[in-house]
């Protein structure tokens, strides 16, 4: 055993290369060991002392720290170590190649420990989405920020690393390039301005639902980041919107609509003018039947006769007298109708009003709130409301105003063909009557057909 450590003594003083390779592999194997043993025991054994719960699979395993790896980034500085400190005792290198090894490791130790900072700050935005109040108060934004901030220092340390020179030099250069920086990172910069205005006046939240027209973009918000903020639409398309154009465009929010509980209905029925008109004493007497109607037509009929009664003389003429006419009923009827149904918020605004009339018609407008902000129960609320009231407009002898059909003209053309046909009627029976009698004349005198018939038809031939 010990004639072949001296012979082997002897063949390393013999080719000294030999001996530099068998360091450098040497080297390569300790740092190999380091790497395993780290990452297979103290790693493993740190993972399984944590037991920390994944935020994300929801397992009482240490999936925070497996998930993004950081503790594994920080095992890979080991064996970089290892190296750093290892080259210098390989004999027969140069110097300059011992010099570019250990630079490039202690690069690639500053490399490890940002991407193991960056890992961090993700691991930490996670946690902090379990918060309350973490949707109302993001912090991704920030923390990009901070990432773009750690990997330019990163990106200047590995310079200097590499060129064997301090940091405070390439620093003093920044200087000269403060110019060209602002302008790479102008949209790093407004991104940044707006995510701190958007945070900070509490403009967008995530689960917001927003509507940006110039965009297209109309639905919730499923991201805020430090460029982009995503809006998933209604037809699950994705929408990515700067973040800067929250502040310089205009949207609308509806978050003020979800958090009061109640969702607007505003919409209007079109009513023929022609079928409003006063109401007879047999049309009040049948209306003051319905139970929403009983207590107010007799209310305003007294009102009414009040107000007649002071008219003394001037009340005998009908045209100065107050009456009670079919629509005034029918908006009172409709407004009672909303004030006691049961899916109608009641401590919101509730309006029933007439509009300006057009060529549509006179619109009457209901205005009011649902006691829900649930898309398709408040949909069908709302068809409910006007199915009822499109159906008891003919009980108040009023008439919904549309635009004629095809069915319409149809219908018109028909009815003008049989008044055509009954008008014509009469004037057709005595012409058939007298048909069949210049027939007969020749069969009973037919010398004398040739002489009548020119002189009775053509009159003016003999003149």
């Amino acid at each position: 055993m010990s004639e072949l450590v001296v012979r082997m003594n002897e063949l390393l003083d013999a080719t000294p290369w030999l001996a530099s390779v068998v360091a450098v592999a040497a080297l390569i194997l300790a740092a190999s060991i380091a790497n395993f043993i780290t990452k297979s025991i103290l790693v493993r054994g740190l993972l399984s002392l944590l037991h920390v719960k994944d935020p994300v699979d929801t397992k009482a395993t240490p999936g925070q720290f497996r998930r993004y790896g950081f503790i594994k980034r920080l095992a890979n500085v080991v064996p970089a170590l290892v190296i750093t400190f290892g080259i210098r005792y390989v004999t027969g290198l140069p110097e300059p190649a011992v010099v570019v090894v250990m630079n490039v490791a202690n690069a690639f130790i500053v490399l490890t420990l940002a991407m193991a900072v960056s890992n961090m700050l993700d691991m930490a935005n996670d946690v902090y989405q379990q918060r309350p109040d973490a949707a109302a108060r993001p912090i991704k934004g920030y923390l990009q920020v901070l990432k773009i901030f750690i990997y330019a220092i990163t990106v200047l340390l590995m310079i200097a690393t590499l060129l064997d020179r301090s940091p405070l030099i390439l620093l003093s250069g920044l200087g000269a390039l403060a110019a060209v920086l602002m302008l790479v990172f102008q949209d790093t910069i407004l991104s940044l301005v707006a995510s701190v205005q958007i945070s900070s006046n509490d403009i967008v939240r995530v689960g917001d639902w927003v509507e940006m027209p110039q965009l297209n973009a109309d639905g919730d918000v499923i991201d805020i980041a430090l460029h982009t903020v995503k809006v998933q639409n209604w037809d699950r398309t994705i929408t990515t919107i700067p973040t800067k154009r929250f502040i310089s465009d205009s949207f609308k929010n509806w978050r003020g609509m979800q958090e009061s509980g109640g969702r607007r209905i505003k919409r209007a029925v079109y009513l023929d003018q022609t079928s409003v008109r006063f109401l007879s004493a047999e049309e009040k007497q049948h209306l003051g039947a319905i139970s929403l109607l009983g207590e107010y037509l007799s209310a305003k009929q007294k009102e009414l006769d009040d107000w007649n009664a002071s008219l003394a003389e001037r009340g005998k003429e009908p045209a100065n007298t107050r009456r009670i006419t079919n629509l005034g009923t029918f908006r009172a009827y409709v407004e009672r109708y909303l004030r006691n149904h049961p899916q109608v918020h009641q401590k919101m605004t509730l309006i029933v009003r007439h509009l300006n009339p057009g060529p549509e018609g006179l619109p009457l407008e209901i205005y009011c709130f649902t006691n829900t902000i649930e898309w398709v129960p408040y949909e069908g609320i709302q068809a409910d409301i006007f199915d009822h009231l499109l159906s008891i407009l003919p009980e108040f002898g009023l008439r919904v105003f549309q635009q004629p059909s095809g069915f319409d003209m149809t219908q018109w053309i028909n009815a003008a063909r049989a008044e055509s046909r009954a008008t014509l009627q009469p004037a057709q029976q005595p012409a058939e009557q007298l048909i069949p009698q210049p027939i007969q004349q020749p069969i009973q005198q037919p010398t004398q057909q040739p002489t009548q018939q020119p002189t009775q038809q053509n009159p003016q031939e003999e003149t």
